[in-house]
């Protein structure tokens, strides 16, 4: 029941931060908001202040906010009340600031992470190397710092975990790590992982550690935040490309389900790791919104980059329908990851 409440807690939260960045600048520049809804399905509870009903619906995934004119012309409005009859700029700040005042948060909660409870290095440099591994027997040791990982340059800790990751499950080829060792050589070395269970699930273990050393103070949590929230967008571009280019398969992808579980092993481990849960699905949104697909802000935007371009805006009509089909293959999308996530349950 506790992981329940929190897992609504941080999705609601990101999702109201979303849709609150919509719902600011959509008055910023004067157009009319029907609704500003948390979650999807029935109404539960709803009150209208001004010209803005403000609901909260049954199903605790999802949000929004409707804007005159999203989907069509509006003939009880003025013109300059709708979406469609704004200036592209305005157009543009109202669909990215979903996204940004995501990346806002989590920047701002990653900067008060590492001011609180301290911060770790983000250097790429092994904290140990157990015996009897596949990387003690190549080579590696504690201390060494990793340079390339299959021919990636590495330039965090997290790029480490984001390379070996996508490494996982090619048995027919062994793992290139280009190391610097403390004496200042440099080699390369091919380590192919064990297979080990863990928690009744197969992993790649390679027997090395990557705890960064521990610092405290205004400075390091400043370059934390920077390091980290570059490293959190590196993270999402590059398994981007990899869904694209095979490298990562759609069944890897976690839905609801997924995150629900992460909610519950972050909860033990206390509030700061749900904090950075709370980050880390905070840039996975703002991203993924902001991606030229139907159905995410992303879209939005390319059509008024198409209006810029072309001199006059698509139709309406014509843009609803666009985000109509993406949302339905988004739905079925997000069946499918769900159904997988169901199935590593078990």
């Amino acid at each position: 029941m506790v992981t329940l409440i929190l897992f609504i807690i941080i999705l609601g939260s990101i999702i109201f931060i979303h849709e609150g960045g919509h719902f600011l600048f959509a008055k910023l520049t004067g157009i009319y908001v029907y609704e500003f809804a948390l979650g999807m399905g029935p109404k539960l509870f709803s009150f209208k202040k001004g010209e803005t009903v403000y609901s909260l619906r049954a199903i605790p995934i999802g949000g929004f906010c409707q804007l005159a004119g999203e989907e069509g012309e509006e003939e009880d409005l003025p013109k300059d009340r709708t979406l469609p009859g704004k200036k592209p700029w305005q157009k543009f700040l109202v669909m990215f600031f979903g996204a940004g005042f995501n990346f806002i948060s989590a920047i701002l909660v990653l900067f008060f992470i590492s001011l609180v409870w301290g911060s770790t290095s983000t250097e790429p440099i092994l904290s140990s190397v157990e015996k009897g591994t596949p990387a003690y027997d190549a080579g590696l040791r504690k201390g060494d710092e990793v340079l390339e990982i299959n021919g990636h340059d590495i330039w965090t800790i997290d790029d480490i975990s984001l390379y070996l990751a996508i490494s996982d499950g090619n048995e027919s080829k062994a793992t290139e790590f280009k190391v610097k060792h403390k004496n200042g050589d440099v080699k390369t070395y091919d380590i192919k992982p064990e297979k080990t269970k863990v928690d009744g699930e197969e992993r790649d273990v390679y027997g090395i550690g990557m705890v960064g050393e521990e610092q405290h103070g205004f400075l390091a949590s400043l370059k934390y935040t920077v390091i980290k929230t570059g490293s959190l967008f590196k993270q999402m571009w590059v398994t981007l490309l990899n869904l694209f280019t095979g490298g990562i398969r759609l069944s890897q992808l976690s839905g609801p389900v997924g995150i629900y579980e992460v909610v519950g092993t972050q909860a033990s481990a206390g509030i700061a790791s749900l904090l950075y849960l709370f980050s880390f699905l905070s840039i996975n949104v703002g991203f993924i919104n902001l991606l030229p697909l139907p159905a995410f802000d992303g879209g939005h935007i390319l059509f008024i980059i198409i209006e810029k371009i072309k001199g006059s805006p698509v139709k309406p009509e014509t843009e609803a329908k666009f985000h109509a089909t993406g949302l339905f293959l988004l739905m079925l999308l997000m069946i499918y990851v769900t159904f997988y996530d169901i199935l590593r349950l078990f």
